[in-house]
């Protein structure tokens, strides 16, 4: 396993960031903690787990507030990123732009994006996604029942949490709090490549490994 930190320039205006913004907390008993919204100190930080770190796939399953239903497991084979988020919450609202930019850019490249709110009601959650103009879906979970599922796998100790799911489905990379978007694009990309088709190697270029 493997913590990374951004590089020092990075660092500082990421811990400015959360001086401002904060990450929200996930536990409503902390809510005196500043002007009574929950808010804890949060630094981005990014874990990584290597291929053989990995454990089974996450099973998760749930409804968005169109009424949708999904699965991740109709997912295997695309690499994942599910974040948590609700409205009120700063950095959820800060990194929001950068989150719908990744899931645009990579909507072709075999990137499916998930989002999963257990505090809003429809209205509230359905009119941030109007606001950013969202282009995936999330899960309403009021009942609490995705990210206790996350629980039992990865720690999701704040919100925003982003973490990322290889194409079998396995928990790869967590940044907790306000996530930086080079580094999801970098992890993105990483774990695109890291199973990607045999068709999509360059001409010329023969599999290699397991695609051979």
């Amino acid at each position: 396993m493997t913590v990374a930190r951004r590089p020092a320039r990075a660092a500082a205006l990421a811990l400015a960031a959360v001086l401002v913004l904060g990450a929200c907390s996930t536990d409503d008993g902390g809510a005196d903690d500043v002007v009574d919204q929950g808010y804890e100190s949060g630094d981005g930080s990014t874990t990584t787990w290597s291929v053989d770190e990995r454990t089974d796939p996450v099973a998760l399953a749930g409804t968005d507030y169109e009424g949708l239903d999904h699965d991740l497991a109709d997912a295997r084979g695309d690499v994942v990123l599910l974040n948590t988020w609700y409205a009120a919450c700063p950095p959820c609202r800060a990194e929001a732009p950068d989150l719908v930019e990744i899931a645009e850019d990579y909507a072709d490249d075999g990137l499916q994006v998930l989002g999963i709110n257990s505090r809003d009601a429809a209205g509230a959650a359905q009119a941030f996604q109007r606001e950013f103009a969202v282009p995936y879906p999330s899960l309403d979970d009021s009942d609490g029942s995705a990210v206790a599922a996350l629980q039992g796998v990865v720690p999701v100790s704040a919100v925003p949490t982003t973490i990322l799911l290889d194409r079998e489905g396995r928990v790869a990379a967590r940044v907790l709090g306000l996530a930086d978007a080079s580094t999801l694009r970098a992890l993105v990309d990483d774990l695109l490549a890291e199973g990607a088709p045999a068709d999509d190697a360059p001409a010329g270029v023969a599999p290699t490994g397991d695609d051979a």
